[in-house]
């Protein structure tokens, strides 16, 4: 297949989930209202952490919304794997897979459909935030932070797209979802780093999708949108989805098709 039927391809898998969502609109719900409850029920749990010395802020909403608009762009990644084992169980992706089409096309086509509805919960989101006294990041700090939205939701596509196609089931939905929220709350998700305590701190340190969080941070905690604070993230994004991603095409390869 030459360039313009692969984007073909890709164009008409992001339309499919379009339409998916507008028949079924409630399927955004989840990953609407789990990162929308979370981060205003630790909002008023844990807001007074910021009187603690060395906190980067003096508003908790401005410092964990980072983490909850990654933590929705990782649910709707995970929605991306259980929608790809549904069409598994129904055999329309195994239909796909005998196709000329080929398989980076169906995969781009899968993760760039996430990477966009990923949007919808952190519009929300933000909108909610705004609403309370989040602080406005700038315009470069907010679309450093809806890139890194972008690109967690990607990432996680990519996760659910490689366990949809190992168990071939919707059984395996909680993993795809659990898997994500894990990795979101084990970065600097409650304080900074120098704050957290024993393996938190440890997991933390380690986990790349902290260089994220840090990065699509800076703007909503009043620091200027570096250079120095930015590369971080980015590497951390691409070396996640560029593993993830060629996991997900190791198990498109190892179909049989």
């Amino acid at each position: 297949m030459g360039i313009a039927a692969e984007l073909a391809t890709v164009g008409a898998l992001i339309r499919r989930a379009a339409n998916e969502l507008l028949r079924v609109p409630g399927a955004a719900i989840p990953g609407v209202l789990a990162p929308t409850i979370f981060f205003l029920g630790l909002s008023a749990v844990f807001g007074k952490l910021t009187l603690l010395p060395g906190f980067d802020t003096s508003s908790y909403q401005s410092f964990i919304i980072p983490i909850s608009l990654l933590q929705g762009a990782g649910f709707t990644g995970a929605a991306t794997g259980v929608n790809l084992a549904r069409d598994i169980e129904q055999g329309w992706f195994d239909r796909l897979l005998v196709s000329p089409a080929a398989r980076p096309a169906l995969l781009a086509g899968l993760v760039v459909s996430a990477s966009l509805r990923a949007l919808i919960p952190a519009v929300v989101l933000l909108a909610v935030g705004f609403a309370i006294g989040v602080e406005w990041p700038g315009v470069g700090g907010l679309a450093l932070a809806i890139f890194c939205v972008m690109g967690t939701g990607t990432a996680a596509a990519c996760w659910g797209v490689v366990l949809a196609l190992r168990y071939r089931s919707q059984s395996a939905a909680p993993l795809m979802q659990s898997g994500m929220f894990v990795l979101v709350l084990t970065t600097t998700a409650y304080a900074p780093l120098d704050l957290l305590q024993g393996w938190l701190q440890d997991i933390a340190r380690i986990n790349p999708l902290t260089q994220v969080v840090e990065a699509a941070r800076q703007g909503f905690i009043g620091d200027p949108v570096t250079w120095a604070g930015t590369w971080p993230g980015l590497v951390a994004l691409a070396g996640l989805v560029g593993v993830l991603g060629a996991l997900a095409l190791r198990g498109m390869d190892r179909t049989g098709y």
